[in-house]
C-alpha cells in the first residue's frame, strides 16, 4: 500500500483542515496509508540552521523522503497559502540537492467557510509544488466550503453529498499515486 504524508497548514486543533484532513484519511482506508506528518515544530526556515540541523527538520524530511505522495490540506490566509506550508516546503527542498519534493505525487485540498473555499491559496502553492518537482493530480480539485452539516459531531462527515465528492476525490488520488 502507497504511503502518503499528509500536510496541514493550520496549525489549529479544531481547524476545519484538520477535520478534512482526517476524513480524506478515513475514506483512504485500506486504499492510501496515511499519516500526519506535523509541521508545527518546524522552526522559521534559515539556512544557518544546517550547520546542526534541528531534531524536528530532520524527522519531517525523513517522514516525507519515506512517503509515495503528498497530501497538503491547506486553508486560505490573505489569498494566499499559510506561512506554517510554505515553511515545511521549504525546509524539504533544502539544502540544495538534498531536496525530499522531486518525482513525489502530489495532490492539495481545502476547507473554508468561504464561498471559494480555498481556490486561490491553491493557486499559489500548485506554483511551489510544481517548482519543486513534485506530479501533481490536475483533477478533481477540492476546493471544499463548508456548512453546518459539513462535519458531524464524531468527526465523520455529515452530508452524503459531500462524502460522496470527498471518496471520489481519495479515489481519484489512489489511483494517481498507482
Amino acid at each position: 500500500m502507497k504511503q502518503v504524508a499528509v500536510l496541514v497548514g493550520s496549525l489549529r486543533r479544531e481547524s476545519l483542515n484538520r477535520k478534512l484532513a482526517e476524513a480524506l484519511m478515513f475514506l483512504g482506508e485500506g486504499k492510501l496509508a496515511m499519516e500526519i506528518v506535523e509541521i508545527g515544530g518546524l522552526p522559521l526556515y534559515n539556512e544557518d540552521l544546517w550547520a546542526d540541523p534541528p531534531e524536528a527538520v530532520t524527522a519531517f524530511k525523513a517522514a516525507i523522503a519515506k512517503a509515495d505522495a503528498v497530501l497538503i490540506v491547506t486553508p486560505e490566509y490573505n489569498r494566499s497559502m499559510p506561512a506554517a506550508i510554505k515553511n515545511a516546503l521549504d525546509w524539504g527542498s533544502r539544502p540544495m540537492g538534498q531536496s525530499v519534493w522531486p518525482g513525489k505525487k502530489a495532490a492539495m485540498a481545502g476547507a473554508s467557510p468561504g464561498a471559494v473555499g480555498t481556490a486561490v491559496a491553491q493557486a499559489a502553492l500548485r506554483t511551489t509544488i510544481v517548482t519543486l518537482g513534485m506530479a501533481l493530480m490536475g483533477q478533481p480539485e477540492l476546493y471544499l466550503s463548508v456548512k453546518d452539516d459539513t462535519f458531524a459531531p464524531d468527526g465523520g462527515i455529515g452530508n452524503e453529498k459531500t462524502a460522496k465528492f470527498l471518496a471520489g476525490f481519495v479515489d481519484k488520488f489512489a489511483a494517481w499515486v498507482g
